[in-house]
Order: C-alpha cells, then sequence, then structure tokens
C-alpha cells in the first residue's frame, strides 16, 4: 500500500492515525507546508520501506523505532526543523540505501547500525551538527555501494583509508575535523572537497594516476609536498590548494589542463617562476597570492581580469605598458656569455687520454673480433662479448663496438665515434655504461665498455624467445629499471656542464647488469648543450622513429626534452610491454597511449600481462600517466628529468616502507644524480 500527497499545499499535523495503516509501504508527504512533530506510530509500522517527507515544517525528533519493525531502504526528510539524534536502528534490518536528512539541526553521533550498512548508496547529512568519529566501515573498499557521500558542515572527526571506494562518484567533508592523509581517489570519482578540515601530508601520487575527479577542492588544511606533475592529465575543471603549505614549483604540466577555468594556489609555499604554459588555460578565476613566486607573470595573466590574483609575491614582476597596476617593472636582462668555451674540456684532449688508456688490451680486443663473439649489431657497427686478459684481476669480460673496418668511414659515423668519445670520456655515473677505452687506427675504430650480463631491455621485453630467460621482468625490477633510467638523464642533463642530451633514449640502448641494474648505453647521437632548456641549442634530427618527439617533424633543434620524450615512451614500454613502433609509421606507442587514456582512462586492459599483480596496478596505472606526461606534443610542457626522477623516487619510499628494501635501490637522494 502506497500514500503519496506530495506537491500540494497540505498544512496542519500528519494525522497520527497514519500509524494504524499496518500494509503501508510508501508514505510521500513531500514539498508541503506540514508542522508539528511526526507521530510515533508510524515508525511502528511493519512494512514500511519508504518515507519521504522533505520541504515541510516539520519539528522534533525522527522516529526512535524507526527501521526496527520493517526493512527500511529509503528515508529523506531534509529541508526541515527536525533535531536530536538519528534512530538507533535506522539500519538494523541492512536493507537501507538511502539516508537524506541534510538542512536540520540533527546532532551527536551517528548510530551504530550504520557500521553494518552495507546497502548504503547515497549519504547526505549535511548542515546538521553531527559529532564523533565517521564509521569506518562506511569506507571499506570492498563491501561498500556507496556512491555519493555529503556530510559538510559538520563536527565530524576520524581518519581515510589508503584508498577509497572505486564506486565512490562524490565525496563532500567540508568544515570538518577530519584528519590524517589524504586517500587516494580511484575509479569514478568525479567530485573531491575536503576545505577546512585537519588533513595533513602529501597528495598523494596515485590521485593524479587514477582518478577521474573533475572538482578538487583541499583548501584550508595542513598539506605538504610539492604537486605532482602528473596533474597535467586530470580533467579538472576546478582546483582549490589555498591555504596549505605546499611548497615547490608551480608544474607546467598544467598547460595540459584545457578545461580548467577555476584554479586557486594561494597561501601557500610555492617558489620559482609561473610557467607560461598558464597561457595556454582560460581561467574565469585565478588566485596566487601569498605564496614566494619570482619572476615575469606570464603575458596572458598581465591584465585587469587577474589585477588581484598575485597579492604578496614581492618576487614578482609586470613587463611595461600592462594592465596590473602596483606590481613592480621586471627589470631588463643583460646578454651575458656563458662562457661556455672555459668550460669545455677539448676534443683531442679527451680522445687522447682515453686512447693511451686502452693500450694494454689492444691484443686481447683485436683479436677478439670474430663472428662467434658477435652479440648484437646496429647502425654504427657491431658489438662483441671479448674476453680479455686484464693484468691486476685476471680475465676480464668486455663489450666492444667495432664501428670501421678497413674502409672510408662515412661522415656521419665518424661523428658518432667522437662524440660518444668525447662524452663518455668525461662523465662517470652509476647509470651510464662506462668506456673503458678506444682504439683507433687505419683498420679500425673500436670502444670498449663494461660487459652487461643481461643485455639490453629491448630483449627483455620485446625478444624473450631470443634470449634465456628464466621469468619475465616483474613490476619491481621494471620500477627500478626506470629509476636507473632516470638518474641517469638527470645527471646528464642537470650535473652535467654544459648539459648533454642523449638524442636516441630507448629500450635497445638500456643495458641491464647481472643484478638487473640498468645503465644507458650508445652515445653516438649525443649532443652538449649551449644553453640547457634552450631550442637551439641542439641541431640536426637524431634517433630512432617511435621514440623520436613530434617536435622533429616542424623543427631541426631540440633540448633536453627529446630525451624526456624518448624517456616516456621507455616508461609506456615498461607498463604495456608493447613495442614503441610497429614497423610502420601508422602505429606509435605515445600516440597509442593517449588515445587510449583521453576515450577509455586507466583499465587492466592496458597493462602488460606480466605486471597484473593486484598489489602493484595503481602504481602501474601511476607510471602509464607519467609516460603520458612525458610524451605530451609540446616540449615545454614535458616534465624536467629532475622532476620525472623525483615522482619515480616515491615509490621507493612507499616500497621501503612495506619493508621491501632487497627489491629497490636504498638510495633515496637526489644527490647522486
Amino acid at each position: 500500500m502506497e500514500l503519496d500527497v506530495s506537491s500540494n499545499k497540505l498544512t496542519g499535523a500528519i494525522p497520527d492515525d497514519f500509524g494504524k495503516l499496518v500494509n503501508l509501504t510508501m508514505l510521500f508527504l513531500y514539498k508541503n507546508q506540514l508542522h508539528g512533530s511526526i507521530p510515533p506510530s508510524i515508525g511502528l509500522l511493519p512494512n514500511l520501506i519508504d518515507i519521504r517527507l522533505f520541504d515541510n515544517l516539520l519539528s522534533g525528533s525522527l522516529l526512535p523505532e524507526l527501521g526496527k519493525h520493517s526493512a527500511l531502504g529509503n528515508i529523506e526528510v531534509p529541508n526541515n526543523n527536525l533535531s536530536g539524534e538519528l534512530p538507533d536502528y535506522l539500519c538494523s534490518n541492512r536493507k537501507l540505501y538511502d539516508i537524506v536528512v541534510f538542512n536540520n539541526r540533527f546532532s551527536g553521533k551517528l548510530p551504530k547500525s550504520l557500521d553494518g550498512c552495507y546497502l548504503l548508496e547515497n549519504l547526505m547529512l549535511y548542515n546538521n551538527i553531527f559529532t564523533g568519529e565517521f564509521p569506518k566501515s562506511l569506507w571499506s573498499v570492498v563491501t561498500n555501494r556507496l556512491s555519493v557521500v555529503m556530510i559538510q558542515n559538520n563536527n565530524f572527526s576520524g581518519t581515510f583509508p589508503t584508498h577509497l571506494p572505486w564506486n565512490f562518484t562524490r565525496l563532500d567533508i567540508r568544515n570538518n575535523r577530519f584528519s590524517g592523509p589524504i586517500p587516494t581517489l580511484a575509479g569514478k570519482m568525479k567530485v573531491f572537497q575536503a576545505a577546512n578540515n585537519l588533513l595533513s601530508g602529501e597528495i598523494p601520487w596515485d590521485l593524479t594516476g587514477t582518478s577521474q575527479v573533475v572538482e578538487l577542492d583541499l583548501s584550508r588544511n595542513q598539506i605538504t609536498g610539492s604537486i605532482p606533475m602528473t596533474i597535467g592529465v586530470l580533467k579538472l575543471n576546478t582546483l582549490n590548494l589555498s591555504g596549505n603549505k605546499i611548497s615547490g614549483n608551480i608544474p607546467a604540466a598544467f598547460g595540459f589542463m584545457s578545461v580548467l577555468t577555476i584554479l586557486d594556489l594561494s597561501s601557500n609555499a610555492l617558489s620559482g617562476e609561473i610557467p607560461k604554459e598558464i597561457n595556454k588555460l582560460r581561467l574565469n578565476f585565478l588566485n596566487l597570492s601569498m605564496n614566494h613566486l619570482s619572476g615575469e607573470i606570464p603575458t596572458s595573466l598581465q591584465n585587469g581580469a587577474y589585477e588581484e590574483s598575485f597579492f604578496f609575491n614581492p618576487g614578482l614582476c609586470v613587463s611595461p605598458n600592462n594592465s596590473i597596476r602596483n606590481l613592480p617593472i621586471c627589470r631588463v636582462r643583460s646578454n651575458i656569455g656563458d662562457d661556455t668555451s672555459r668550460r669545455l674540456i677539448t676534443l683531442f684532449s679527451a680522445v687522447a687520454s682515453i686512447m693511451v688508456a686502452g693500450l694494454a688490451v689492444d691484443y686481447d680486443v683485436l683479436s677478439g673480433l670474430s663472428e662467434q663473439n658477435c652479440v648484437g649489431s646496429g647502425r654504427s657497427g657491431k658489438v662483441y662479448r671479448i674476453c680479455a686478459v686484464d693484468g691486476a684481476d685476471g680475465n676480464r669480460i668486455l663489450a666492444v663496438k667495432k664501428i670501421w673496418n678497413g674502409q672510408n668511414l662515412a661522415e656521419n659515423l665518424e661523428k658518432d665515434f667522437l662524440a660518444e668519445v668525447r662524452i663518455l670520456g668525461e662523465i662517470r655515473h652509476t647509470n651510464i655504461v662506462k668506456l673503458l677505452c678506444c682504439i683507433s687506427s687505419s683498420e679500425a675504430k673500436l670502444l670498449v665498455y663494461e660487459y652487461m650480463e643481461n643485455g639490453s631491455l629491448d630483449q627483455w621485453l620485446h625478444q624473450r624467445d631470443r634470449i634465456v630467460a628464466p621469468a619475465p621482468l616483474d613490476w619491481l625490477k621494471r620500477l627500478q629499471i626506470a629509476i636507473d633510467l632516470a638518474r641517469g638523464l638527470c645527471y646528464m642533463h642537470h650535473d652535467c656542464s654544459p648539459a648533454i642530451v642523449h638524442r636516441d633514449v630507448k629500450s635497445a640502448n638500456i643495458l641491464l647488469d647481472a643484478e638487473f641494474r640498468a645503465k644507458i648505453a650508445d652515445f653516438g647521437l649525443a649532443r652538449i648543450l649551449v644553453k640547457a632548456g634552450d631550442l637551439k641549442s641542439v641541431s640536426a634530427i637524431g634517433g630512432t622513429f617511435g621514440y623520436m618527439p613530434p617536435e622533429y617533424g616542424y623543427q631541426r633543434k631540440g633540448n633536453e626534452k627529446v630525451d624526456v620524450y624518448s624517456f616516456g615512451v621507455v616508461l609506456l614500454e615498461l607498463t604495456t610491454g608493447r613495442v614503441a613502433n610497429g614497423g610502420g609509421a601508422e602505429y606509435c606507442l605515445a600516440e597509442w597511449a593517449w588515445r587510449q587514456y583521453q576515450e577509455y582512462g586507466l583499465s587492466i586492459d592496458l597493462l602488460d600481462e606480466d605486471i597484473r599483480d593486484p598489489a602493484y596496478i595503481e602504481d602501474a596505472f601511476t607510471v602509464f600517466t607519467l609516460g603520458v606526461i612525458c610524451t605530451g606534443g609540446q616540449p615545454s610542457l614535458r616534465p624536467s628529468m629532475k622532476d620525472v626522477l623525483y615522482a619515480l623516487l616515491r615509490f621507493e619510499h612507499k616500497y621501503r616502507e612495506r619493508g621491501q628494501q632487497d627489491t629497490v635501490s636504498e638510495e633515496t637522494s637526489l644527490l647522486e644524480s
């Protein structure tokens, strides 16, 4: 039996005789002008499953026995003047799926019966005076069906689990007293509003790797750390991180966020320049006030619409004739030379020093250049595995690249040889293959390296049928390889002076030692930058199809961001198991990954079957997302290798906390890089 007299102009009190309707299942009295209290007899009805009394003038408490005598499924009483606590028996029959009681004066703790309310889908308690710890069972990842949780403007406390349920679409906890770390937002989450709580720690790295969030408000908490670079792949239209303790730079990846219209990063500890990539955004609201930002404000923001967006950043300035008042004019920088020539060691001295070191192994190396010792070949020659006699250590296994033999050396190969000698002769890093010596004569040009027992990453990912492999690379090995590669490139880009660009980063040029630690090899295309970040620093196109960035299609110059792009492709190889190119121009892994992410989001089908361990799926998604960021079409939007390395090192910290020191490097500092 149903009683529906909703949306009328009924006045007066609800009749007590309704409690005599023992067959009543649904009572709809909403959108009237009813006043007074709810008759207690209604709470005794044995078949009542749905009660809707919202938008009236009701007062008093909710029925104390509501839910005890019937399998109550839905209760909606918002927009009244009800007070007191929610009934203890509200979900005692475990059938309740909706609790909608907002805009009343309810108080006290939530009833214990909600601890087992696993069918609950919508929980709307906002604008009341509830207190106490929020039931942990309602955050259950396994059993929970909750989709919408709106509990803002109360006095709830408590902490969150590491992960929230996948079926959450909206979570609003504003103006409460929740504390502890921010949970990972995964699955269907669209809106997360958590302003004015006591949340602490860093924004979770997985947040930007797995979430579909479009509105994110974490303002007025105690959040620390930096803004993750992978935030650039989110389809956010609103982002508010104001009133926290966030430090570091504003990521250039913001330029990816084409639908972002509201951005508030005010009252933090952000530093550095405002990235010019923000020029690409069409913001309706921007607030970067009360930080430590410096440098010239991007040109598109130098207008009256953003006049109040930059207060209390003493280091910011504007160009002449702008429409922003009360900010200083930027000083004109003088073009002082870099004195690059003073810092460069001449090519000839570098070659000479290495050739002298190689005299002791000339005979062994030359005698070992036979086809039976050949372990690989490439565009510039063949690579041999040679056992040489070392007076100090006995026999030693070497890798020898033979570039030329008895013919006129092509000009480009001559450049490759000289580039590799020049660069590897001056740099030393644990994640860059070590050049032991070079041998140059009229008959041959040889480069002698340390031998890497496990060959190349390309072999382990794409040619396992050609190597003796007891098992495929698991996730932890793949992650360590990514970190090793990032360390080597970070050293080249940020710690070498001048910086060095490899220009041919690919899985075939990543070699693995006996412990599967990775080293970068093949510096034949490497170039020394005149000035880091300058697109005019490196001329001439080089690289391998599938790893070459799109700017090679419209300009013949590049900078260190070409390596970042290629590194991103390697990350996509590590996570998907797919090759960088399918043998033709119709397939490119980077473009495929971007399309998959845009059209379908993150799904298990993206990942290589060998790394679908549930314990690491979220981490693999995050690294896949980082690969998408690194392979962005515009060089300026790609992160630096220092930022990339920092992002990957977060996994080391996390796994170390799990007690997995043996599977990841124990080095956590960027100093090595």
